[in-house]
């Protein structure tokens, strides 16, 4: 099988599976998930006309003054009557304007003597000065978070303000995560015992950040048998395998899915590191099947897993987003496969660890970002742009 360009493996990848079925959670709640249909406002904002500062609520047209005050509008206490001609109430920010005025005098070019006012400096330069229209934030069935985009905190606040007290979403998506191989012990094991798993702990991290149900199956052995039993009791929307998914005598994964009736799609990809990433499907669920190595993990992760879920969960733009930036040394010409380079943001430019090894997961907890090499990209030098993505 020829390998498989990363821009093809991915969309192949996000075409496994459509997003999960939606839900209503509390506003609250709804922060990190994206929203399942468009939100439109279920009331308007301002809803009235309110002061944006200090001052007097006068009509525009009775300037220069005087005036008289018959009262006072605060935020939540606003003045009841209404203000005739030659009038004014005292006003205070967020307060609604009072019934026939239009226009706010600024206490600071305002002089007060008991319940005479008269101005005190230029005034106001127009009709509507210092005053928040009705309607300035948004209306009544204005679209405020359309389907697919997520529901950050200034967008829950949003939500909350335009009338929501619950907001359609995407449910959590369930994934399930192994690891395979007789040669791991968990973390805190004696440091003879074997080789501490890692890429659990990595995957939880990663997937922590996503609106996730993450389902541990904890260590596998290398037993055909075994993982194929394992695999066909996995229920969950996606279930993500490390190590084992290359086709060496113990790489065990894919047979043992294909046991438990599991339907491969492809499993060679045009790419450094992460070459061996598996994908297919089992019954429900979307299967990828990382490589064991812990960078070579943690980049097909950042590729396929992390936009895998959040396509899931609903997002109308799942893929990772790039940037470009300075380069801080020169690479050399690359070869056929999409090169993904652990580096550093040093001013403002992006500096490649000098060693590149997958299986060297300090380079990669000091990276911040991977800089993208495309298929035979040319040498480049300190200063060319190059893209990369943010990990940090």
């Amino acid at each position: 099988m020829s390998l498989l360009p990363l821009e093809e493996a991915q969309a192949r990848v996000l075409g496994l599976a459509g997003p999960v079925a939606g839900e209503t959670v509390p506003v609250h709640d709804a922060i990190g998930r994206w929203a399942a249909r468009d939100i439109v406002a279920l009331r308007t904002q301002p809803d009235r006309a309110l002061s944006s500062m200090d001052g007097y609520a006068i009509r525009f047209a009775d300037l220069p003054g005087p005036w008289e005050v018959i009262g006072e509008s605060a935020a939540g206490r606003p003045f009841a009557g209404q203000v005739g001609a030659g009038q004014t109430t005292r006003i205070f920010t967020g307060a609604a304007l009072p019934s026939c005025t239009d226009t706010v005098l600024v206490q600071e070019e305002a002089a007060r003597d008991g319940l005479r006012l008269t101005l005190a400096g230029e005034g106001p330069s127009g009709v509507g000065s210092s005053v928040r229209a009705a309607g300035l934030d948004f209306s009544a069935g204005d679209r405020l978070v359309a389907a697919g985009a997520p529901i950050t905190a200034a967008a829950a606040a949003l939500l909350a303000v335009g009338g929501h007290g619950a907001v359609p979403v995407r449910r959590r998506v369930r994934v399930a995560v192994a690891a395979t191989g007789d040669e791991l012990v968990p973390p805190g094991s004696p440091p003879d015992a074997g080789l501490p798993e890692s890429n659990g702990v990595l995957l939880a991290g990663l997937l922590a950040r996503l609106p996730v149900e993450r389902i541990d199956l904890g260590i596998l052995p290398d037993d055909r048998a075994a993982l194929a039993a394992a695999f066909a009791a996995v229920r969950a929307d996606v279930l993500v395998t490390t190590g084992g998914a290359s086709v060496g005598d113990h790489d065990l994964v894919r047979p043992a899915l294909e046991d438990a009736g599991a339907r491969i799609d492809f499993w060679r990809i045009a790419m450094r590191p992460g070459k061996p990433m598996m994908a297919g499907r089992l019954g429900d669920a979307v299967v990828l099947g990382l490589p064991g190595n812990p960078v070579s993990a943690f980049v097909t992760a950042t590729l396929f897993l992390l936009p895998l879920v959040r396509f899931l969960a609903g997002a109308a733009d799942p893929l990772a987003r790039r940037r470009r930036v300075p380069l801080g040394a020169a690479l050399p010409a690359n070869d056929r496969r999409a090169d993904h380079l652990r580096a550093e943001l040093r001013d403002g430019r992006a500096w490649p660890a000098p060693r590149q090894d997958s299986s060297m997961l300090r380079t990669l907890a000091h990276a911040e970002c991977l800089i993208v090499r495309p298929p035979h990209a040319p040498a480049a030098a300190a200063g060319d742009s190059v893209e990369i993505l943010d990990i940090g």
